[in-house]
């Protein structure tokens, strides 16, 4: 671009917004250096996984609400408003939580908000409230959906055996996994409905937004946008099953894959849209913020009174970006001291035997120091498989809670099944190989004097302890049994109940398998 050009595209912008801009730029480019690793990861996210190729459309979408308000913002004087350190401090805090402790979906939430915090800092609250809707849609951007695929798969497999039933066919359903007369069928991770599911929530909050005035219809076209998809999935995974009883496994299974994906759809789609249309009362070209309304308000006034130069809160957030750098930098290299080698300890009325699955079965713990498998058997014939990891610290690449990582490995016969029992102390699932060897796995975290069963804790303290700069190790065990075809689960149950009971305090006895006691 010549000078000429550029001049000419500068005079364009009103000379109110110019200084302004400018900093909002500069502090942009800062953020985007802070957080640019996490933005690759949703790139990538967005490009490679089918999950997340509708956020690509995201960032076209939101120049677009911002192109239409363009006229309605040249109306309003930014002003650098100092509260707004107070929101970019938050997220900030968000994102470092999130590096620190190795939990993407917190630091890309941290990384898209910092972007959102740092327009309130430098154009004020009457420009935000104008980029309200912009600003929140931003947080489509994050790849989300992951947590809720066990949920999902377990309401498409009971509207399946539904379906199923209703339509005459013989089935017994077992968790996810659906026996019929044509063959056993899973509800897998990919059938869950998520990759509809979440693009329909940021397709239903746009077009509630832009095509709706009143709240009543847009709570409605909300709901009807999460619901029609949950259901439609369930209708889609019974036609697969449907269409095998009568033309076999194979044709099931190339229809599905030619229909039953963004065509699908993109009818579920048309069905949503076709059914609102009618009830539309927003016109196409009336998007925009009501600007006589921002101007009007006597609290985005007294909001507005709290402003400070520019440059100062460009200056003084970059100030911030610098220390979060230097802070993630600290936490990213503390990590605790664990011992040269480890074993799996004596357990009183058990004895250590060799260990051999009928399945092969060994959990994943990426970036652990140590791993042990062992099997445990009493004099009476009970065994249990015991799967142990010790982490020096919690961080990308080495986390214990992740997804894919733990008692269900990816790429290898076991699939998830349904839940277990869990307690508060232990996550509890069944695990199904080659349609028949079920395995049941409660898996334990522990850090510091924490000792528990939920991912969610465990991330709440590793990012307690790496904001603090403390070194703790983590420790992730999985107690396993094989469970034969057919058995009652409740032998399982107790066999773990019983090796429990003979290692008593479950974290000290993990703690002195660590060395720490």
């Amino acid at each position: 671009m010549n000078a000429g050009a550029a001049s000419s595209l500068t005079e364009r912008i009103p000379a109110s917004w110019r200084k302004p801009l400018a900093h909002l730029a500069f502090l942009w480019g800062a953020l985007l250096l802070l957080t640019a690793a996490d933005w690759v990861t949703m790139a990538g996210k967005w490009w490679e996984v089918s999950t997340y190729n509708h956020v690509l459309f995201v960032p076209v979408i939101l120049a677009w609400l911002i192109w239409v308000r363009r006229s309605a913002l040249a109306q309003l004087i930014p002003t650098a408003w100092w509260p707004g350190f107070i929101a970019l401090f938050a997220a900030l805090l968000i994102w470092l939580l999130g590096t620190i402790s190795g939990v993407n979906s917190a630091s890309q939430l941290g990384a898209v908000g910092v972007l959102q915090a740092s327009v309130l800092l430098v154009l004020g609250p009457r420009v935000t409230a104008a980029l309200l809707f912009p600003l929140g849609f931003m947080i489509f951007l994050v790849p989300f959906g992951d947590e809720i695929v066990p949920a999902l798969q377990m309401i498409t497999a009971h509207l399946v055996i539904v379906l199923t039933h209703w339509s005459g066919i013989p089935a017994v359903i077992d968790g996810v996994f659906i026996d019929t007369p044509a063959g056993l069928f899973e509800v897998a991770q990919a059938c869950s409905g998520v990759k509809f599911l979440v693009a329909m929530i940021a397709l239903g909050v746009l077009v509630a937004q832009t095509c709706f005035l009143t709240v009543r219809r847009r709570v409605l076209f909300l709901a009807a946008a999460v619901l029609l998809p949950i259901l439609a999935n369930g209708v889609r995974a019974w036609g697969t099953i449907y269409i095998a009883q009568f033309r076999g496994l194979d044709f099931a299974r190339g229809f599905d894959h030619i229909f039953y994906g963004w065509i699908f759809f993109a009818l579920v789609v048309a069905a949503l849209l076709g059914g609102a249309w009618r009830w539309f009362d927003r016109a196409p070209d009336d998007c925009g913020p009501d600007i006589a309304k921002i101007m009007a308000s006597p609290f985005l006034a007294r909001l507005t009174s709290l402003c400070i130069p520019g440059m100062i809160a460009a200056l003084a957030g970059m100030a911030m970006v610098l220390a979060f750098a230097l802070w993630s930098s600290a936490a990213d290299r503390i990590a605790a001291q664990v011992p040269a080698a480890i074993s799996l300890p004596a357990v009183a009325g058990w004895r250590l035997v060799d260990y051999t699955p009928k399945v092969p079965w060994q959990p994943r713990a990426q970036g652990a120091k140590h791993k042990l498998l062992g099997r445990y058997r009493t004099a009476d014939g009970q065994v249990v498989d015991v799967f142990y990891a010790l982490y020096s610290a919690q961080g990308e690449g080495r986390e214990a809670s992740a997804f894919g990582e733990g008692a269900l490995t990816p790429d290898t016969p076991w699939r998830w099944l349904e839940p277990g029992n869990s307690t508060p102390a232990a996550h509890s699932e069944y695990l199904l190989a080659h349609g028949f060897d079920r395995r049941l796995a409660e898996t334990t975290y522990r850090t510091g004097a924490l000792t528990t069963g939920s991912a969610v804790r465990l991330k709440l303290a590793t990012m307690r302890a790496r904001l603090l700069l403390k070194a703790e190790p983590t420790m992730l065990l999985i107690l396993s049994v094989e469970q034969p075809e057919k058995a009652d689960p409740r032998v399982a149950n107790a066999a773990i109940a019983q090796f429990r009971h003979a290692i008593g305090s479950q974290g000290q006895w993990m703690d002195h398998i660590a060395g720490l006691r």
